[in-house]
């Protein structure tokens, strides 16, 4: 069985799951059909992207998040601008 990922966030050492169930148990209940569909629809070239992606959903930033909402909202600023 593959050991867990470690990472930083926030200054502090954490998991990161890397095998279906571990990842799949990481996420929100209500985000498990829509990983369910994404790793059961993956081609053999695509699975790891796929993990990747999930992944790091299973395991959030909030100083990314931050950042993401603060990128979101500077575009939608520019986009009522225009």
């Amino acid at each position: 069985m593959a050991e867990p990922l470690k990472t930083f966030i926030g200054g502090e050492e954490v998991d990161v799951p890397n095998t279906i169930p571990d990842i799949r148990a990481a996420l929100p209940e209500d985000r498990r059909a829509e990983f369910d569909r994404a790793i059961n629809e993956a081609g053999v070239d695509e699975i790891h992207s796929v993990m990747r992606h999930w992944m790091l959903e299973a395991v959030p930033d909030p100083e990314a998040e931050a950042l993401l909402d603060r990128l979101a909202a500077d575009e939608a600023e520019r986009r009522s601008i225009a």
